[in-house]
């Protein structure tokens, strides 16, 4: 295993990078957070005229043809910029999925666009009270059309998407996953607060009609769909998580390094160098547990084991790398003219979302169950 860059991973970071840093100045981010979208629709434009949003989609759909070692290395960029833009939901909840599972007529609208800049895409996979592979969102065919009832919540970019991926119960112990347009009737939209200030969505479904042709991958298939899907998604949020920790960490050295106290540099104390050193040591953990989870799924390996070791490093190790940054900034952290409090609430936002340390170690613990000693 090698984590080291290829030269077409190298080139997505630094264009991310520049592209990131050029754009998110402080006047920029200001007047976003004035908007209350939670949707740089500038920087987004932007991502599509410089070929990132159609990393991992094929060149016949639109895209670069690339994988998603390269998506993970953009998300992780993402992350180090608390960039407003809905990378996660729209290129692996959604684009990956299509990518997949979708009809040529499926990858053509949605892809292109996407690719272009012009659709986000989400799915909505939580519901309360339910896992997502046992939704109690119900579909009915009534002809040849399909009708659907039930509530999701939590939907990352609803607010925003052209297109949501909705999986739901289909009779006799089927799920199946649909492409359903938010504008459609029977269709509402619900924005919900969050802990980063980016909007998600309740998504109520009260006999939303859904044509057959709008059926991802096969009927009676949903349950395969997220099978495949729920492993890349928690991927791309420990990719994430990597970037939030470098950049949260970066900070707190630039600032204990500045920050003077009895004629000293902070950093020269020996118990801000020891916390300094257990974040960092922490945030090379997330990234490493991150870099190998999304590097088995790339080369097409099982990969389940190491997914949730990712995502209990980042859960867990995440908190401490924020909470560390934060003690050691003191006042300064909490000022919200001042960057760290967009990595703080991030990590939270982060840690919490499909399941956190706690369902990542039952995971692990259901695995060595099943395995012969």
């Amino acid at each position: 295993m090698d984590f080291s860059l290829s030269e077409e991973q190298t080139a997505v970071v630094e264009a991310a990078e520049k592209l990131f840093a050029g754009h998110l100045t402080d006047d920029r981010r200001a007047k976003v957070d004035l908007a209350g979208e939670g949707f740089d629709r500038e920087l987004w434009a932007a991502l599509a005229e410089a070929n990132l949003l159609g990393l991992a989609v094929d060149e016949a759909d639109g895209g670069s043809g690339y994988g998603f070692a390269e998506l993970s290395a953009l998300l992780e960029q993402a992350g180090s910029a608390a960039a407003p833009v809905p990378l996660w939901a729209a290129l692996v909840l959604g684009g990956l999925a299509v990518a997949r599972f979708g009809s040529p007529a499926q990858r053509k609208d949605l892809l292109e666009p996407l690719c272009a800049g012009d659709l986000v895409l989400t799915a909505a996979l939580i519901e309360a009270g339910t896992g997502p592979l046992e939704p109690c969102t119900t579909a009915r065919r009534e002809g040849s059309d399909w009708v659907l009832h039930g509530t999701k919540i939590c939907v990352a970019a609803g607010t925003v998407a052209g297109a949501v991926l909705v999986p739901a119960s289909s009779g006799e112990g089927g799920v199946t996953m649909f492409v359903v347009d938010p504008a459609s009737a029977g269709v509402s939209i619900t924005r919900l607060e969050t802990t980063t200030g980016i909007p998600e969505a309740r998504i109520d479904l009260d006999g939303a009609v859904v044509p057959a042709a709008r059926v991802l991958g096969r009927e009676g298939g949903g349950r395969e769909i997220l099978e495949w899907l729920l492993p890349y998604a928690t991927s791309g949020l420990c990719s994430l998580m990597a970037g939030t920790c470098k950049a949260a960490v970066a900070l707190t050295a630039g600032y204990a390094a500045s920050r003077e106290q009895f004629g000293r540099a902070i950093a020269t104390f020996q118990a801000v160098g020891q916390r300094a050193a257990d974040a960092y040591i922490d945030a090379e953990a997330v990234s490493l547990t991150a870099r190998q989870a999304a590097w088995r799924l790339s080369e097409g390996l099982d990969a389940a084991e190491q997914v949730a070791i990712a995502k209990f490093w980042a859960a867990e190790g995440g908190q401490r790398v924020v909470h560390a940054a934060q003690h050691i900034h003191g006042g300064v952290g909490v000022d919200r003219s001042y960057p760290l409090h967009r990595y703080f609430l991030a990590a939270k936002q982060l840690e919490l979302t499909l399941g956190g340390a706690t369902a990542s170690l039952l995971t692990l613990g259901s695995m060595m169950a099943g395995s012969p000693a």
